[in-house]
């Protein structure tokens, strides 16, 4: 007689996590004190849809954030090169050396095409920076700028949707 299979006895393998193959990586402009606003914490988010995060410096060349040394990995001509597929503003800093380094990765971004996606206070330096009116889009949470066009996000399911476009 075959003994009874118990929760002690039984063996399952787990499955392991495994996370979505990356489809593209997209630049993330690190900066003093940065922060996603009302989306939170998003890079779990961004790399749940396929995308990985490549630091870019507006500053120092690397970035402590809560305890954990951040160096960058990319530049603007990565965004030139077509190596990274979109931009990711956080809120953070506005020193003038920061903002006019943010600048530049806005620039390369628009020149090349690629979304950007801004986040928290972010978003009305971004619209500025743009040559948008940044009061259009003061109370945006995000905004997602493909083209021409600046679309405000107001929730999750509309950060997903716009990273879908990514790539």
């Amino acid at each position: 007689m075959k003994p009874l299979r118990t929760p002690q006895n039984s063996y399952r393998p787990r499955a392991a996590y495994q996370r979505p193959p990356i489809r593209a990586r997209v630049g993330l402009a690190m900066r003093r004190s940065m922060n996603f606003g009302a989306f939170g914490d998003i890079e779990p988010a961004i790399q749940a849809r396929g995308l990985s995060l490549a630091p870019m410096s507006t500053g120092d060349s690397s970035l402590t954030v809560s305890g954990v040394t951040v160096l960058a990995t990319a530049q603007p001509k990565d965004i030139e090169s077509g190596a990274l597929k979109g931009l990711l503003v956080p809120g953070g800093s506005t020193d003038e050396e920061g903002v006019a380094a943010l600048r530049i990765l806005i620039d390369a971004a628009r020149a090349k095409g690629v979304p950007i996606l801004a986040f928290g206070e972010g978003v009305v330096q971004t619209a500025r920076a743009v040559g948008a009116d940044p009061a259009d889009y003061a109370d945006a949470p995000a905004i997602v700028i493909e083209g021409d066009a600046i679309t405000p996000l107001a929730d999750m399911a509309q950060l997903v949707s716009a990273t879908a476009r990514i790539g």
